[in-house]
């Protein structure tokens, strides 16, 4: 069977997900578990705070508070679904803090890909054989058979935006970066 990596969703108790990711990681190596349990991760954000005495602060704050994201390794049952080793799922479910995975009747249901990176969990960088000012094509379906000028390149968010002309008039497209490609 074909091994590959999805992220799956723990509920934890409120104000426990840094203790329950610290276990979760001393649990993986103190077993030997690497090639189970990937990675854990909390999504955070850095936000500024504006305290009593009038001072800025740089604060880190929980995305989404009570849940922790884990990337498993899974092996593809017969019908093409992800399914996690019973140790792994066994070390998880079994840390103090942990109420279970999201999913339907507490099953572990994989994100999907487009969730990963809505969440930020994993940033994906796109190489691109253009750069602003060239003449591209543009494979999205929404603008298939156009081309434009690149205006500007945002590798951040994995976005490129495009001066097209569309019907007389020069427009300006976002699109994400690997569905433009570059015109020799």
């Amino acid at each position: 069977m074909e091994r590959t990596a999805r992220w799956y969703v723990i509920h934890t108790y409120s104000g426990y997900e840094n203790k329950v990711a610290a276990n979760i990681a001393k649990v993986v190596e103190n077993r030997g578990m690497q090639e189970e349990i990937l990675e854990v991760t909390i999504p955070t954000e850095t936000v500024e705070e504006v305290q009593e005495n009038g001072k800025r602060k740089a604060v880190e704050r929980k995305l989404y508070p009570g849940y922790v994201l884990v990337k498993m390794a899974v092996e593809n049952d017969g019908d093409g679904h992800p399914v996690i080793s019973d140790e792994a799922w066994f070390v998880v479910r079994n840390i103090r803090g942990v109420t279970g995975f999201v999913g339907p009747e507490s099953k572990p249901a994989p994100l999907e890909e487009s969730e990963v990176v809505a969440l930020g969990v994993e940033v994906r960088r796109v190489e691109v054989g253009y750069t602003v000012g060239d003449l591209v094509s543009i494979v999205d379906p929404l603008f298939e058979g156009f081309t434009g000028r690149v205006a500007e390149i945002l590798p951040e968010q994995n976005l490129v935006k495009v001066a097209v002309s569309m019907f007389g008039k020069e427009t300006t497209a976002e699109l994400d970066m690997d569905l433009v490609e570059p015109i020799d």
